[in-house]
């Protein structure tokens, strides 16, 4: 599954208003979908490249030797889900979902996400060449988006 793609099916998930494939390691954002003029996504990246980094840190110091999931950010009327890219530990990516609240089932979000980054390095030859994965119809992972 390439970047373009899994950012259509992260951009699918009911109530998302902005997504992106971050590299925390330098901030940039390698694609997004969505966002404002009120809510800049080459702004939220960075910002949030030093969350998943200063997380990182302190679970090393703390000694933790498991894996992050997500990270949820909670506002008034917005979830902000990052999700570690797990599969390649050369690349530092995450992706990051914003969601309105009022629209969004955050529990059905965050599975949907789950999904999206366990299938992103599964054909991990596909990855590098662009292909996409066998089967990389978003409907085949999310019918009951197919109304939306």
């Amino acid at each position: 599954m390439n970047i373009e793609h899994s950012l259509d099916m992260v951009a699918n998930i009911k109530g998302a208003f902005a997504a992106a494939i971050v590299d925390y390691d330098s901030g940039m954002s390698l694609g997004s979908r969505g966002g404002s003029p009120e809510f800049d996504l080459d702004v939220a990246a960075p910002g949030n490249s030093e969350v998943v980094r200063t997380k990182f840190e302190v679970m090393e110091k703390l000694g933790l030797r498991e894996g992050i999931e997500d990270i949820l950010i909670t506002l008034d009327t917005q979830y902000h889900l990052i999700r570690p890219i797990r599969g390649n530990n050369e690349e530092k990516l995450f992706f990051y979902l914003v969601l309105n609240r009022a629209q969004a089932n955050l529990a059905m979000a965050r599975r949907d996400l789950r999904v999206i980054e366990q299938q992103f390095y599964m054909a991990a030859p596909g990855v590098k060449s662009g292909r996409p994965s066998p089967g990389g119809d978003s409907q085949a992972f999310f019918p009951a988006n197919a109304g939306r």
